[in-house]
């Protein structure tokens, strides 16, 4: 029996881990220890996600989440360490780009043991991004490297980490597994589009909580100065995230908007798929309005998921209000072109537990 050793914190990555947590449970040979860090930890942010998509209970809980991004990398990575040492998996599985991912690649190569990447080679060429440095060097100490693309395995071969010794792979993504799976129990889990009045109407759906944008008083002010004057002709909703609503509060902002607390998987997929058009700086939600065949504007001037941004799925609009009101205006009524699948065919999990088996 092979064992995993899965590390996760943060509300993405729990929809990763719920499909591929789901696969390894159907495979029946290999057994799944679950770490939550606790980098997203209150109710909106984390537990209501482990309900609603029925994720399997963490083995281990460590609560870290309120340092600086040393202090907190470093309070887990001696947590993971002595899981690993106790634990003894066959190799340590990390998602996406976060500080729980780094840690628990640095703790794994630090005890000579195999780390897998979900979403690994993803680059957004942008240094200032503590994303950017996370995946880079996750991607540097990995075994295998499940690519969510194309362009991901392109950037790994330009890096030289397309070597004998690694499984460079393209699985596709796993958020669209979970986006197939979970979109047919909406109607079941959600009743947010009844409680917000927006049964029949048409809305911008928002989310902004990148610290690129939140801890940078003009971008912030410019994104929120874009809400405003597009609240004038739009409805808009922004789920808030804690983080940006601390900083509003701090520079003394207004919005004129719908606003609302951080929303459970299902709300969000019930605002997403009855929305007109999305704005946000969230990678996740970029390729889940593609998903649902909605345009969307990023509120980022660089972006992973470049594949949408060259078939014109997506816009690039940085925090810069003219651009962003030029994207809706542009877009609000263009008809979605789905063009080419760039993220596999919902069977992500099950290539990844396949290879997993085999490590």
């Amino acid at each position: 029996m092979i064992k995993v050793l899965t590390v996760i914190g943060t509300r993405p990555q729990f929809i990763k881990a719920a499909a591929v947590s789901r696969a390894i449970n159907e495979h029946g040979g290999i057994r799944e220890v679950l770490i939550h860090t606790g980098q997203h930890y209150d109710d909106t942010m984390s537990d209501i996600f482990f309900r609603e998509m029925e994720i399997p209970k963490p083995d281990y809980h460590f609560s870290i989440n309120t340092s600086t991004h040393a202090t907190m990398t470093a309070q887990m990575l001696e947590g993971i360490e002595q899981a690993i040492l106790k634990e003894k998996p066959d190799t340590i599985l990390v998602y996406g780009d976060t500080n729980s991912t780094l840690a628990g690649a640095l703790a794994a190569s630090k005890l000579h043991m195999p780390v897998s990447h979900v979403e690994a080679g993803l680059r957004s060429f942008n240094m200032d991004m503590p994303e950017e440095v996370n995946r880079i060097l996750t991607d540097r100490v990995s075994k295998q490297l499940f690519c969510p693309t194309e362009t991901a395995i392109q950037n790994l071969k330009n890096e030289g980490l397309a070597t004998p010794d690694k499984l460079v792979v393209n699985t596709g993504d796993v958020m669209y597994d979970a986006a197939l799976y979970y979109a047919k129990q909406i109607a079941q889990h959600s009743t947010i589009l009844q409680q917000l009045g927006l049964e029949d109407d048409k809305y911008l759906l928002t989310t902004c909580h990148r610290a690129e944008n939140t801890d940078d008083k003009a971008r912030l002010t410019a994104i929120a100065d874009a809400i405003n004057e597009l609240a004038k002709q739009y409805k808009i909703v922004l789920p808030l995230h804690p983080r940006t609503r601390k900083m509003i509060e701090q520079y003394h902002l207004q919005l004129d908007c719908i606003v609302i607390e951080p929303v459970g998987y299902f709300d969000m997929l019930s605002l997403l798929k009855h929305s007109h058009m999305v704005l946000t700086d969230s990678g996740g939600l970029q390729k889940e309005a593609y998903f649902f065949h909605k345009h969307c504007a990023i509120l980022r001037d660089q972006t992973e998921w470049v594949e949408l941004t060259t078939a014109g799925c997506s816009t690039i609009t940085g925090a810069n209000k003219d651009k962003i009101l030029d994207a809706v205006a542009t877009n609000y009524d263009k008809k979605f072109r789905n063009g080419s699948v760039f993220y596999g065919d919902g069977h992500a999990a099950e290539i990844i537990t396949k290879h997993l088996a085999s490590i």
